[in-house]
């Protein structure tokens, strides 16, 4: 028997609700007010105009981060190194920042491509160590740890400030090097243009490609995609290198807008943040999106939460923590039938030893 739609759409709700339930009964439970806990976190998201354009200024790397996985998603690539390919495009745009002093436009192009490159270069170690018997998700979680240490060693040496070294950041960039901003917040129109033309080619790219065909065999079954022609090899290297270049612009775009210079943690944990937006949105490009400003919405109201009821501004990794928890419980549909059997049974047979 089929779900009614409006049930099916329930279903697709249900995590959200429930995660939200769940941390209202965490915020009674330590005697705060879930109200007021999400109104400030509604304020510090979207209570003016300034803090509206800095959530969208958080949104835009996570986007292009989460619209990258996508593309190895359907591959079937779990791209966990899409943090230090995030980072790897922040140290390529600071690398031009701090090379090369040219006109604005000329530079932060320049900036741009040599973040995209460094991070589809990243990615694409990652792809070769795939290859060569290293399953993506533990050389991605190596090259993750490498991209920190890197950038830790450039702050201290090369790029060290005139002061001396210095694990804080790197001298700041001139001022054409930066992304021109809107007011005193850290949204740039440039960085939105960007984004919107990422998510338009990656639409491209899935739905109205024969690569994109090619992407969606090889993820679903390697083998059959191997029987026709599909090169595995070929189609890992560039589905990991595509994703890795949207991940080095959402590093180019952290460090020439959020900051001025190259940062200790620069990523924020945002490429981790972007598998978890994925994994909500159910890997379909249209909610990606809203996923992700929902994630940069929680993440920036968090602040202002701490700063208004005392609250830790970790309740919103909690929320979005539990959200994706349950989004995997109620998508798995062999879990839950397996629990709605036994619970049918149960009540069959009440008397039954266990």
């Amino acid at each position: 028997m089929t779900r009614p739609a409006w049930l099916a759409q329930l279903w697709t709700l249900a995590p959200v609700l429930a995660a939200l339930l769940l941390t209202s009964l965490l915020l009674v439970a330590f005697g705060a007010s879930p109200a007021e806990a999400f109104s400030a976190m509604w304020q510090g998201a979207f209570g003016s105009q300034d803090r509206l354009l800095t959530t969208v200024a958080f949104w835009i790397p996570l986007l292009l981060s989460a619209l990258g996985l996508l593309v190895s998603f359907r591959a079937g690539l779990w791209n966990i190194g899409i943090e230090g390919q995030f980072i790897l495009g922040a140290i390529g745009a600071s690398w031009v920042a701090l090379s090369l002093q040219l006109p604005a436009p000329l530079q932060i192009s320049l900036e741009v491509l040599a973040a995209m490159a460094a991070g589809a270069l990243w990615a694409a170690l990652a792809g070769l160590l795939k290859r060569w018997g290293v399953h993506e998700i533990f050389g991605g979680l190596a090259l993750n740890n490498l991209a920190v240490i890197l950038t830790n060693f450039m702050i201290s040496g090369p790029w060290q400030p005139p002061e001396g070294g210095s694990f804080r950041g790197t001298a700041p960039f001139h001022a054409d090097a930066l992304l021109p901003l809107v007011g005193s917040t850290r949204f740039s129109l440039v960085a939105l243009a960007l984004a919107g033309l990422a998510f338009g080619l990656v639409l491209l790219a899935l739905r109205n490609s024969r690569w994109g065909l090619r992407l969606k065999a090889l993820g679903r079954n390697p083998r059959s995609a191997r029987l026709l022609g599909v090169s595995s090899r070929r189609e890992t290297l560039l589905a990991m290198a595509f994703c890795g270049a949207l991940a080095g612009l959402g590093g180019a775009l952290r460090v020439l807008s959020w900051f001025d210079s190259l940062r200790q943690s620069i990523s924020g944990g945002i490429g981790y943040l972007a598998l978890m937006v994925v994994i909500l949105a159910a890997f379909r490009l249209f909610w990606t999106p809203l996923v992700a400003f929902f994630f940069a919405s929680v993440l920036s109201g968090s602040i202002v939460l701490q700063l208004r009821t005392q609250l830790h501004s970790s309740l919103g990794d909690i929320l979005t923590g539990v959200m994706v928890l349950l989004v995997l419980l109620f998508g798995n549909r062999e879990v839950l039938q397996t629990w709605w059997s036994e619970v049918r049974s149960a009540r069959r047979t009440p008397g039954r030893q266990s």
